[in-house]
């Protein structure tokens, strides 16, 4: 069974879509409730069987709580834990005003209290964590502690990806960031699926020897950031 935040819309929702077509049991949550609902209906016409118990707030421990009970009480248990839930906010930071990055505390509480509740679950079926981090950072404390468990702990760190929230921010016609698009160097902007096709292999048996790792995503822009020597060589 699969337990998946975030599955409102953008990532998430992919990444439920593909792990139910892939013959998961899927157990879904986001605080945008009935758009989560709605990605449950679209794996059940596709005759897949998910589960949205209810919102979710993945910075609430309650919450958290009762999500993660349910799903192991529907479903038996808990194979793998796919923290695909958080929202960032970006700007300059003489600019932006500390409640801004004070928000980003939520990237981390989304993993860190779904990792702590499911923890019991995932020792139990020597189960898998996958986080999507991003190529800002990267963390290994999880796969220390669940090697000798079993579990597998590994991160997937996407670049710009087209998602409405990207659309809204990143991608928008005034966002100063949204240039830096053009120095992706395949060429594009990364598709939801992009990212879920990186989590499907990590959480599979094919990875089973790979734990602690961070898989960027990201179509090579971190290879040549913008502006940069590397990127200016790379044009030319």
């Amino acid at each position: 069974m699969a337990l998946i935040s975030g599955t409102a819309r953008g990532r998430g929702r992919a990444a439920a879509l593909r792990f139910a077509a892939e013959g998961a049991l899927v157990v879904g949550g986001d605080l945008l409730h009935e758009e989560a609902v709605e990605t449950q209906r679209l794996i059940a016409q596709k005759g897949g069987t998910a589960l949205t118990p209810g919102p979710l707030d993945v910075t609430d421990e309650d919450s958290v709580r009762t999500w993660v009970s349910e799903a192991a009480d529907a479903f038996g248990g808990i194979d793998i834990v796919y923290a695909d839930a958080g929202a960032v906010r970006f700007g300059a930071i003489d600019r932006r005003p500390y409640e801004d990055f004070a928000f980003t505390r939520a990237e981390l509480d989304s993993v860190w209290l779904t990792a702590h509740v499911a923890w019991p679950h995932l020792v139990r079926s020597r189960g898998c964590v996958l986080t999507v981090g991003s190529t800002a950072g990267l963390t290994r404390q999880l796969a220390a502690k669940g090697a000798p468990h079993g579990i597998r702990a590994n991160c997937i760190s996407p670049g710009m990806i087209d998602t409405k929230g990207t659309r809204d921010d990143l991608l928008a016609e005034e966002h100063p960031m949204r240039g830096h698009a053009e120095h992706i160097p395949l060429g594009r902007v990364g598709t939801p699926d992009d990212v879920v096709d990186a989590a499907l292999f990590l959480v599979s048996d094919e990875a089973s020897y790979i734990t602690g790792t961070n898989l960027v995503v990201d179509g090579g822009w971190s290879t040549v950031l913008p502006g940069t020597l590397a990127d200016k060589e790379f044009r030319t």
